[in-house]
């Protein structure tokens, strides 16, 4: 398979709410899981969803390596493909931080999520997966399940004042 486009901000897919997953081990999960993995490498993200490729169906992929240039010190996260996923956060503390998304290019915004969540679902198997996680970790899986439900993160943005392109906020941002 190859990297696919990624449908940007405006597009009317990544406001809808994707479709569970009903059977595993499909050609046609293995596919998209591949072309999911081959955009996100591509695009160099954190993570990806299946609706900002055009797929409507529950399945996000995300992963950093330990010494990734675009995310330095954030530690790394184990490539997840996770699949019907549910977040709970484990407790009501909120932290504001700076968020991109390969649908909103060259732009960030200063967005509140849970510190800590536990997330379930499954994986490409149909094993179950239950994490609990906290830090980026924790926002990386928010942030890209939030794609399920037709939410881009200029949607949480609490103060607009705090959302712009990259290199007009590189003093915020601290690159």
């Amino acid at each position: 398979m190859a990297a696919r486009k990624v449908l940007k901000m405006g597009h009317p897919l990544l406001l809808e709410k994707s479709h569970e997953v009903t059977q595993f081990s499909t050609k046609e999960l293995q596919h998209l899981i591949r072309d999911l993995r081959d955009t996100m490498h591509a695009e160099e993200g954190a993570g990806i969803a299946a609706p900002q490729i055009g797929v409507m169906r529950r399945v996000v992929i995300f992963g950093v390596e330990k010494d990734n240039a675009r995310y330095p010190g954030r530690g790394e996260i184990s490539e997840t493909v996770l699949i019907n996923p549910i977040i709970t956060p484990l407790d009501d503390t909120l932290e504001d931080g700076w968020e991109g998304c390969l649908s909103v290019p060259g732009m960030r915004g200063l967005v509140p999520r849970y510190t800590r969540v536990r997330y379930q679902g499954f994986d490409e198997n149909g094993q179950k997966i239950d994490r609990d996680v906290d830090g980026f970790h924790a926002r990386v899986v928010q942030h890209e399940c939030d794609h399920l439900d037709g939410i881009l993160y200029p949607m949480r943005i609490q103060d607009m004042r705090e959302f712009g392109f990259k290199e007009e906020l590189k003093d915020k941002l601290g690159c």
